[in-house]
């Protein structure tokens, strides 16, 4: 008989922001104890996980990605012992836990920074990169940052300079370094020990550099809108090194003594597809890896969809693939990818598209409510990157906003307080106490899709077939034992009609919008099983 399969493997994992998840004291800032009291509501949905966005001792620099204590939470998410409970909670309700770990950077308020720069011989003086002035005191490299500007500050009790692939207030650790690791591995064996159930492991592809620091090459012109220096580069020698994927192993080591955990790394950039591919490679590496084929795509379109999908193949040579539409980088995907007017039905053809996508699935909170991307006006954004590419912003913030939970309470009962970022002027009508009674809303919709992927394992984790691709529809099948389901999906304003060449062989599981037989509504998409 076959072994049977991890829990992780076809998972459906909802992705919880802190800051704007639920606000249990108060101060317009979400915390732990607010999403442990909101955990009914994930559970509701009957998702298999949840991912925390950071929570650690932190500046908030970059909103927690800038870690001053790897072992703690920051007091305004609460204490240890909230996130113990935390974890309870989501147990008893059959919810496992992911959280973030920054392995590729800290904040410059991290003890070992401190400590780093203090002295070229102090105990800790190479735990991040130094490097001295070119002769004429310029940087050592031209490498650039991803929030803007050089990669290298000046620090003049080194009189050296420090790498920072983002914010200058996140300095690079030096991951070639065993003791880094060792210390990195500890960290991780403390949550484990905690009872977290995995990591999404950010920005790994950062993690390590060429030690000769050699200039990057210039990038060819595409055509897109260059806004950073950062786009102006191949980033060949500042990420993608190939000692990386070693340290993935000792990771995935740590990981295989404890039963049933799980890694899902975040890889972006211009060779993203390579990386994530390597860094999922047989079974001594991460188990899965998801990019920005969705996240930061223009539109919807068949052809994306159907790219992406044939990207990853079924095989044992060849990792296991995770789909993200949204998350808290990238704009809420109704206002990215469709008319307003549209908006309703495109995000039930989103959701049954997403959750019929061979490999594990990444919800973002909000994104069951069918939330627009908020508008947030200057003077209250937050988001370094926001505020220094104004007005050509990846609009961070506008995807980070509250949670509505009640139509009629103050701040949509987030908080008493005046939240951190303001709540979307639509939201009201989004929240989940008006969708909750409401059978046919897209909250009830997602709950219903969720249950019929876990109920039919063909959707889950079986092979994917691309049936048919054009301007406006995508098909393909779905097949695990003696199971085979038809996805077709009307990805248009306009309504189309096609029919499979064996149209009498297949029974309607679900639809969403106007389907007819073969005819297909704007934006309607169908599920269909083969009779067998």
């Amino acid at each position: 008989m076959p072994l049977p399969k991890p829990w992780w493997k076809g998972a459906v994992i909802y992705q919880i922001y802190p800051r704007s998840f639920a606000d249990s004291n108060n101060d317009g800032i979400g915390d732990l104890a607010g999403i442990t009291a909101r955990l009914d509501h994930v559970a509701s949905l009957g998702v298999n996980a949840i991912w925390l966005s950071p929570f650690f001792t932190s500046p908030m620099k970059d909103f927690g990605y800038d870690v001053a204590d790897y072992r703690d939470v920051d007091p305004i998410f609460g204490t240890l012992a909230d996130f113990d409970a935390l974890v309870a909670r989501a147990h008893d309700l059959s919810l496992r836990v992911v959280i973030d770990q920054v392995y590729s950077h800290t904040s410059d308020e991290h003890p070992w920074f401190v400590e780093s720069r203090a002295s070229r011989s102090n105990p800790r003086a190479d735990w991040y990169v130094w490097a001295d002035a070119k002769p004429d005191g310029s940087p050592p490299s031209n490498w650039q940052s991803v929030f803007g500007g050089p990669a290298w500050t000046w620090d003049a009790r080194r009189r050296q300079y420090y790498l920072h692939n983002f914010l200058k207030e996140q300095p690079q650790l030096h991951v070639h370094l065993p003791a880094v690791q060792e210390e990195l591995l500890a960290t991780a064996r403390f949550w484990l020990d905690r009872g977290v159930d995995g990591f999404r492991l950010d920005a790994i592809n950062f993690m390590m550099h060429t030690h000769e620091l050699t200039d990057n090459p210039p990038a060819p012109d595409t055509g897109k809108v260059r806004t950073r220096p950062f786009d102006y580069q191949l980033k060949i020698h500042n990420q993608s090194h190939a000692g990386i994927p070693a340290f993935l192993e000792r990771i995935r080591a740590l990981l295989d003594e404890y039963d049933g955990r799980f890694t899902v790394a975040e890889v972006g950039g211009d060779d993203a597809d390579r990386e994530m591919k390597l860094f999922t490679e047989g079974a001594k590496r991460l188990h899965t890896a998801y990019g920005f084929d969705f996240l930061y795509a223009d539109r919807l379109t068949p052809a994306v969809v159907a790219e992406a999908l044939e990207r990853w193949p079924a095989g044992d040579d060849i990792g296991w693939p995770s789909w993200a539409f949204e998350n808290h980088d990238a704009p809420r995907a109704v206002s990215r990818w469709v008319a307003p007017d549209y908006r309703d039905r495109f995000a039930r053809m989103k959701m049954l598209l997403l959750l019929a996508l061979r490999g594990n699935v990444f919800l973002y909170n909000g994104e069951e409510l069918g939330l627009t991307q908020v508008d947030v006006p200057f003077d209250r954004l937050q988001d370094p990157e926001a505020i220094a590419n104004w007005p050509l912003t990846l609009s961070r913030d506008g995807a980070r906003t509250p949670m509505p939970w009640s139509s009629n309470a103050v701040n949509g009962g987030f908080s008493d307080a005046r939240p951190w970022l303001p709540l979307g002027e639509d939201h009201a009508q989004f929240a989940v106490n008006r969708q909750e009674g409401d059978p046919a809303s897209l909250l009830n919709l997602t709950r219903a899709l969720i249950r019929l992927r876990r109920d039919n394992p063909a959707l889950a984790t079986g092979d994917l077939h691309l049936v048919t691709v054009t301007d406006t529809l995508l098909a393909f099948e779905r097949h695990e034992g003696d199971q085979t389901l038809l996805c077709v999906f009307n990805m248009a304003e306009t309504p189309a009609r096609w029919t499979p060449q064996d149209a009498d062989a297949w029974r309607p599981l679900t639809h969403v919008n106007d389907c007819t037989g073969w005819r297909f509504g704007p934006y309607a998409a169908l599920i269909a099983e083969k009779i067998a």
